[in-house]
């Protein structure tokens, strides 16, 4: 039976694949400190210090970083907003 790449990068590990990526995804998704992803993982029921974390975003995080990137919208695409209604002084207004 051969491992597959995903599992082999992720070997000699403490943590499964699942925590290690949900950490790094953390850190780069919504732009947390290591400590403040510790205490979430914390909150969870996982005890892994912040170092561990670091070490994980600097070995694991530059595809995820660069997947994140890539979902963003551009500057130049359209932005289309739904129709507004505003109550302005008792006086209902479109936009």
């Amino acid at each position: 039976m051969d491992a597959s790449p995903a599992t082999t990068k992720y070997k000699n590990h403490r943590f499964p694949v699942e925590i290690v990526s949900h950490a790094v995804w953390l850190y780069f998704r919504f732009c947390l400190s290591f400590r403040a992803v510790e205490e979430m993982l914390l909150e969870r029921g996982v005890v892994v210090t912040y170092e561990a974390i670091r070490k994980w975003c600097r070995k694991f995080g530059q595809p995820y970083a660069n997947r994140l990137r890539r979902r963003w919208p551009r500057p130049g695409d359209k932005w289309h907003m739904d129709e507004v209604f505003l109550t302005i002084k008792s006086e209902h207004h479109y936009l």
